[in-house]
């Protein structure tokens, strides 16, 4: 038989070594759901072992300096109980960061997102770098949708509903009235750095139908090479359909 021993903290010790390695390797990997209830079950373990052990606690009196001999017990307990929560809230807030760092970086497109290839995380550094990102459909068979938890899926969808909202009443000319702004401010660009040109030449990776640009209707089918208004493009750029030649 196995004579393994576990110590408090460990299962919550596993959950950030997952974090780092995510970082690490700058890739979002699987919800670990059952590392998770495991985390909580032992919390609620040591809730009961505090409360035990608070019950067993004599009542001493004020003036009495007798020391209390369950104090160290109840203090490691508390202990363990807290370093639990930090670990995961740790664990979510890292997710929910680069989760916000993928929507961006596809441009706010979420069914896009919920679709891409979960190797195709090099979206976000492409797009820092302020290049076209590259489409990285074969480095892994499994979407990114498929390593998300269901709360952190409700989450991308409010999250974008809330964007939505203050992308039109906030940076909308329609919605700023006449002494509001002058033209549309679009949040979804990811330009950091100002262009050097106006237009670009693009080729088309994969195939986006007919989008209506400054200069008229354009099919952009794939194979093809456009010199367009970067302004036009910029988000099927940053979505994968474009890339900057």
């Amino acid at each position: 038989m196995s004579n393994q021993t576990h110590q408090f903290g460990d299962l919550a010790t596993q959950l950030l070594t997952e974090s780092r390695r995510s970082t690490a390797t700058d890739t979002l990997l699987k919800y670990n759901d059952v590392l998770v209830r495991a985390i909580v079950r032992e919390q609620r373990q040591l809730e009961s072992l505090l409360s035990a052990a608070l019950a067993a606690q004599p009542n001493n009196d004020a003036d009495s300096a007798a020391e209390t001999p369950t104090l160290p017990t109840v203090l490691l307990y508390q202990t363990a109980i807290y370093r639990n929560k930090r670990c995961l809230l740790a664990y979510h807030a890292h997710r929910i960061d680069r989760l916000k760092d993928l929507y961006w970086s596809v441009g706010g497109a979420l069914p896009l997102l919920l679709s891409i290839p979960s190797g195709a995380s090099n979206f976000a550094t492409d797009s820092e770098h302020g290049q076209a990102p590259q489409s990285n459909t074969s480095s892994a068979p499994a979407d990114i949708r498929s390593k998300l938890s269901p709360h952190e899926v409700d989450f991308l969808r409010s999250y974008n509903t809330l964007i939505l909202e203050l992308r039109t009443d906030a940076f909308s000319s329609v919605s700023s009235g006449s002494g509001g702004l002058a033209e549309d401010i679009d949040l979804m660009a990811p330009i950091i750095r100002p262009p050097k040109d106006l237009h670009i030449l693009v080729r088309v990776v994969r195939d986006c139908g007919v989008v209506h640009t400054e200069q008229g209707a354009i099919d952009f089918r794939r194979g093809h090479r456009f010199l367009v208004r970067r302004a036009d493009v910029e988000h099927l750029i940053v979505q994968g359909f474009l890339e900057e030649v």
